[in-house]
């Protein structure tokens, strides 16, 4: 039985036309800087996966994305050593704005099957494995 705090974050999966994902590289001075990761981040006392989802995408990459637009995928459930984490993974195909780094983080688009070539963090992994086989 574990005694770590449970920490809630959601992250999406930005597919553009050409069936690309958008992934973002964690910049220095964050905890696994230099990792490659889906954006997103924590979710607020009070707000719901949706809501925080809408309101990083607005904060990290200055894009505008509905509910409507987030379609719920997959999850994960990883414990790291002071933390386990759960972070619900959407999908979004729709979104206003172009995704512009915001916070120093570099931007990327890649295929799903080139995703494996980029360090991840290790709840992130399982994921990309999923995603290749939808896309």
């Amino acid at each position: 039985m574990s005694s770590l705090p449970t920490v809630l974050v959601v992250a999406v999966a930005l597919v553009d036309d050409d069936n690309r994902v958008l992934i973002a590289q964690r910049p220095e001075g964050k905890s696994m800087a230099g990792l490659w990761e889906f954006p997103g981040g924590k979710v607020e006392t009070g707000e719901t996966p949706e809501n925080a989802l809408i309101r990083e995408l607005k904060e990290e990459l200055s894009i505008d994305v509905t509910a409507a637009c987030l379609a719920p995928f997959t999850f994960a459930s990883h414990t790291y050593e002071a933390f386990h984490l759960l972070m619900p993974l959407y999908v979004c195909r729709r979104w206003a704005g172009t995704p512009k780094p915001v916070e120093r983080q570099t931007l990327k688009w890649v295929r799903a099957n080139q995703m494996k070539d980029f360090p991840m963090p290790p709840a992130d992994i399982p994921l990309v494995a999923m995603l290749r086989d939808l896309l």
